[in-house]
């Protein structure tokens, strides 16, 4: 059976790629998504989120969640997906008549199914914590969470020491990191090591599919601000591994650790700190991915844009 998944993102051209991969994959049934401020303010991502599900058309929408317009985040990232957070597509989107927030989608979506939900968290954990704070008791009803962010041992990307997902709102990535959810990281310094180059794109082309046809309006940009500010001759795919992760958890290595989240440093702020001595005093608190089969992961992205319906 189709595992049961709501991704949490903050569109984004990479949760872009990452929504087109779950809604094709056969094995996962995307039963919600839910919107959080990062890439963009929380009212961008909230459309964004809209957006992307109406242009995919799915043979069942999963239910969209609103971020709050009160969250605060500590940065953006507008200098790489643009002023709409897609690159410049710029998507008409249609009034939705019944608007619910991310934080209720997600605790009624995971009541519904205690147990058999994963969630896929590729922004900042504003929302994750907001569930937790306000519903404590969910906590045992998540299946399992996966995060996309922080980092083990490679350098940040939002700043030296920081990755950008988890700096955006550090105090929420603490407090879910010392929750008792069943969690797995997957950090920047295995998501850095999928690339999708130039080929990729003209792939594209040569399909005729809701998904082929939404990527081909938002990537050209993507690939364009990447080579502009990251030097890079590619697109990294960060939220699209994490989805494999759920698909197939078989191409990563985990171990596990204790973690946190740096909160009031100067220049660590948002830094994430793993307890690896040998006789800690501190009990593991998540499962961290500390070695994948890139290509493998790769592949599994790819194929599965190109199977979609």
């Amino acid at each position: 059976m189709p595992r049961k998944v709501i991704l949490d993102m903050d569109p984004g051209y990479d949760d872009a790629i990452a929504l087109c991969v779950a809604v094709a994959a056969e094995e996962l049934d995307v039963i919600a998504v839910t919107a959080t401020g990062g890439n963009v303010e929380p009212q961008l991502a909230s459309r964004n989120v809209q957006a992307l599900i109406e242009q995919l058309d799915p043979p069942r929408w999963p239910r969209i969640g609103a971020a709050s317009p009160d969250q605060i985040l500590r940065a953006d990232a507008r200098h790489l997906h643009g002023d709409d957070g897609l690159c410049g597509a710029h998507f008409q989107v249609a009034p939705l008549a019944n608007r619910h927030m991310s934080v209720k989608v997600l605790g009624d979506e995971i009541r519904k199914s205690p147990g058999d939900v994963t969630i896929v968290a590729t922004g900042p954990l504003s929302n994750i914590s907001d569930v937790l704070r306000c519903e404590p008791d969910l906590a045992s009803k998540i299946g399992h969470l996966i995060i996309l962010g922080g980092t083990v041992c490679s350098p940040g990307n939002i700043t030296a020491a920081a990755e950008f997902n988890i700096y955006c709102d550090s105090d929420a990535a603490s407090q879910v990191f010392r929750s008792p959810v069943t969690k797995t990281l997957i950090p920047l310094d295995l998501t850095n090591e999928v690339v999708l180059g130039f080929d990729f794109l003209e792939q594209l082309k040569s399909l005729n599919t809701r998904s082929s046809q939404l990527l081909q309006r938002i990537l050209p940009g993507a690939y364009r601000s990447a080579r502009q500010h990251l030097g890079v001759e590619g697109i990294h795919a960060h939220d699209a591994v994490a989805v494999v992760a759920a698909m197939r958890p078989s191409l990563f290595t985990t171990e596990r650790l204790y973690g946190d989240v740096e909160t009031s440093g100067n220049l660590t702020h948002g830094a994430t700190v793993f307890d690896r001595r040998p006789h800690s005093v501190e009990q593991p608190n998540m499962d961290v991915a500390i070695e994948m089969d890139a290509a493998a992961v790769e592949a599994v992205i790819v194929d599965t844009i190109h199977r979609a319906p």
